[in-house]
């Protein structure tokens, strides 16, 4: 599966200059070690978690529109909205280090975004980096680079920066990533047709369970939308294709949820529209989604998500919501078997505030996100901490140590 091994995100709302991973384009990070399959930020109320998870949208909306459409969408307010306080002469960055898949190569993708002359959002430079088959040592090189719209592409599945032969000039419109276009051109740029499927497919989770409440017309769809409102007509695409799979998650779910038995599809003839029917095995007649929990509804849609041919990669903002705190240790191993591959493969990315979360998680797969007086964010991971991996050695949950401010940048607690 692909797999992001590193990021940074630079003067981006109050994400001046954060890094997760390894990045091996940056000799002070390519020794760090790789995000994890399973990654968690935890941090206080305000210090840039959702900074960090619309960071990964804004780049995935700049593959279906114009930059300045990106900088406006999601309530963002525009790109003086989005540049960090004191940074609006700086370009906002991001590098995404990532891997097609384990045996691969890793390819680097830059991207700087600024304003143009006219003030409105603009691709200052974009680059794709990657080593030479069969190198192990040295600098990646490009095959791909542009600087205010204008640089060169080198064609095809091997060519690097120094082979003029593939070496290719173009020229793109600075208000668009030049990827997209050029991904078009599959057979000549088979890399960058990957990466932008990769950015394409990924899915941020803006689930409510009042979406998943919503009835839908009747029609079977493949795969859940961001919002959850189309939950039933994805149990009717399982019903109807993979019934297995779909039984797989109702055993599941009722080991996990005592009392929940089966859980169907109900087509009204007349209206057409499309009701999940839940059974409780204490009552009678069985429920619809408007009637069920927060915590049923949530816990559903995670499990159709992460097992009906889940995206590569899987952002969802606080998951513990709703949910009865004894399950959140539950829905973390959920997580982690996906994202280990033991059950389809998906890497996920969380930002949560739930101790009892965090208990469920190992010091690595934890980054620690916190915001300075002067109003910018850094984040460290949690096995860094020198002292955490011997008291979590010793049996001491990470969510405890978080809880009791020990893994503040100045602890409470001395040593």
């Amino acid at each position: 599966m692909a797999l992001i091994e590193g990021f940074r995100i630079e003067n981006y709302r109050a994400l001046k200059d954060i890094v997760m991973g390894r990045i091996g384009t940056d000799k002070h990070l390519k020794s760090a070690k790789p995000l994890t399959p399973l990654t968690a930020v935890i941090g206080k109320n305000g210090s840039g978690k959702s900074s960090i998870f619309d960071a990964f949208g804004f780049l995935a909306e700049c593959m279906d529109s114009d930059i300045e459409t990106a900088c406006n969408a999601k309530g963002r307010g525009g790109y003086d909205k989005l540049v960090t306080n004191g940074s609006e002469h700086e370009p906002i960055k991001i590098t995404i280090y990532y891997r097609e898949s384990k045996n691969d190569r890793p390819i680097t993708y830059d991207v700087e975004i600024h304003k143009d002359k006219n003030g409105l959002s603009a691709v200052k430079s974009e680059r794709l980096r990657q080593r030479a088959k069969n190198q192990s040592h040295g600098a990646p090189k490009s095959f791909l680079h542009l600087e205010n719209g204008k640089g060169a592409v080198w064609i095809g599945d091997e060519a690097l920066e120094g082979d003029e032969l593939q070496r290719k000039e173009v020229e793109f419109d600075v208000h668009k990533l030049a990827i997209v276009s050029l991904a078009e051109q599959f057979s000549e740029n088979p890399r960058i047709a990957k990466f932008k499927r990769f950015i394409k497919a990924w899915y941020l989770s803006y689930f409510y369970p009042d979406s998943a409440r919503q009835i839908p017309q009747a029609g079977a769809q493949k795969r859940l939308n961001l919002h959850g409102d189309n939950i039933g007509n994805v149990v009717q695409y399982l019903e109807k294709n993979h019934p297995n799979t779909l039984k797989g998650i109702l055993d599941d779910i009722s080991k996990k949820i005592p009392g929940i038995g089966t859980i169907k599809t109900h087509r009204d003839d007349i209206t057409n529209n499309l009701y999940l029917l839940f059974h409780d095995k204490g009552f009678a007649k069985p429920f619809t989604q408007q009637q069920m929990s927060d915590g049923t509804l949530k816990l559903f849609c995670y499990m159709i998500l992460l097992r009906a041919e889940p995206p590569p990669f899987i952002c969802i903002e606080e998951p513990e919501n709703g949910l009865y705190h004894k399950l959140l240790a539950t829905l973390a191993d959920e997580f982690r078997s996906h994202a280990t591959g033991r059950r389809g493969g998906a890497q996920l990315f969380v930002t949560t505030h739930q101790p009892y979360f965090v208990d469920a998680l190992e010091p690595n797969e934890v980054w620690v996100l916190e915001k300075g007086k002067d109003g910018v964010s850094t984040i460290k991971r949690a096995g860094e901490y020198d002292y955490v991996k011997s008291m979590t050695d010793e049996g001491q949950p990470l969510g405890s140590l978080w809880y009791s401010d020990y893994l503040d940048s100045e602890p409470v607690h001395a040593f």
